[in-house]
């Protein structure tokens, strides 16, 4: 019997053990550790920031679907990997060893520039926190009637958590009481074409978010900026890089430039053949993408494949990630904008469409019945 460790419940491990419901790995003992009993998912986060959905709506249980899938559950964090060794310590002191390893647990916030801030500081990682917390600075904005927001991140996500948090703060308190900034950097959506950053700084204007085109650090009245002044805030979210889990460093694997797990063309470590990555926490060193919830999702089968072909004896299978992506960003009221190859728009139309990919998305891994059937998976 050969034991398949699975760190983190991020969206590829979702989709193995989605198939593992409709037909089980001979041989297999799979295990996945993951300190959290459901997995957020983050393209619907805005809407429910806004007000849209309840939480439920946009989270994936995870003990049913492990349970439907004949997976060991085990709630803790990854403290350690020694990829020499083939072993992981959790956070409750458990080791455990491993034939195969894969690596979903995504990446945490780099806010260090912003921890002298007097303000409240909510960072986007990790989404359970981050759910608790704009929860409880909805409840402080309710009781003292005003709110001074900032949001850190001139990335689609600090986009969405602007647009999503003004409007449902004008729900809650009303126009008049609330400020909303967002402090992109140097640049707005860098790397995105020119018509959708237009589109998008059109959209801030007709929304009233100030947008602060400069860098910003923690200063104790809340913000300072690159040129001296402060901006005083009561809170600031931030959606700023990503950066590694710590315990990589003294993990044994090969590691890319930014830190993460360097990984070739089968989501493989390129150092340790029997460990594979998948979702924030890799990097592709031959097709280099962004760090995005979209390659997560389309890593999932090609990760499923792989691991079970290495467990196997058989070849694996290339991936190559596309070259580009569908963009759908919420923009507070049920409305959106959408940007692909050089297009973009932005309107009602477009949230419905959202809207629509995303439940058709999270239905898969809700209500998950021990009958329930997921995609089958080769096992020539």
């Amino acid at each position: 019997m050969k034991r398949l460790v699975l760190a983190g419940g991020g969206h590829a491990h979702l989709h193995l053990m989605k198939s593992l419901v409709s037909q089980r790995w001979r041989d297999v003992e799979v295990i996945l550790v993951t300190p959290y009993t459901r997995q957020i998912y983050s393209g619907m986060l805005p809407g429910w920031m806004a007000g849209h959905y309840s939480l439920e709506q946009c989270a994936a249980a995870i003990e049913p679907l492990a349970a439907a899938a004949g997976v060991t559950l085990h709630q803790a964090a990854v403290v350690a990997v020694s990829a020499d060794e083939r072993k992981i310590r959790t956070s409750t002191g458990t080791t455990f060893e491993y034939d195969a390893l894969s690596l979903d647990t995504g990446a945490t916030i780099d806010t260090s520039c912003l921890a002298a801030s007097g303000a409240t500081h909510i960072p986007v990682r990790p989404l359970e926190q981050f759910v608790v917390s704009w929860e409880r600075l909805l409840d402080k904005a309710r009781r003292q009637g005003a709110c001074r927001l900032a949001v850190v991140g001139g990335g689609a996500a600090g986009v969405e958590l602007a647009l999503a948090a003004r409007h449902r703060l004008l729900n809650e308190i009303g126009e008049r009481q609330v400020t909303v900034s967002l402090l992109v950097g140097n640049e707005l959506l860098p790397g995105h074409g020119r018509r959708i950053r237009q589109t998008v700084a059109a959209c801030l204007v007709d929304h009233g978010i100030a947008l602060i085109e400069t860098r910003a650090a923690g200063a104790p009245e809340g913000l300072i900026l690159a040129d001296g002044s402060v901006l005083p805030v009561d809170a600031f979210l931030s959606a700023t890089g990503v950066r590694p889990p710590a315990w990589l460093q003294e993990s044994g694997l090969s590691l890319a430039g930014d830190g993460f797990v360097a990984v070739g063309e089968g989501q493989q470590s390129l150092s340790h053949g029997e460990v594979f990555a998948g979702g924030d926490i890799a990097s592709r060193i031959d097709q280099p993408h962004s760090k995005s919830g979209v390659y997560a999702v389309r890593a999932g089968p090609v990760l499923t494949h792989n691991l079970y072909r290495h467990l196997h004896g058989q070849p694996l299978e290339a991936y190559s990630p596309q070259r580009r992506s569908l963009y759908l960003l919420a923009t507070g009221p049920k409305a959106a904008i959408m940007s692909w190859n050089g297009i973009a728009a932005r309107g009602h139309w477009v949230w419905r469409w959202k809207d629509w990919i995303d439940r058709r998305f999270m239905r898969q891994y809700q209500g998950m019945p021990s009958s329930a059937q997921g995609e089958r998976h080769g096992t020539a």
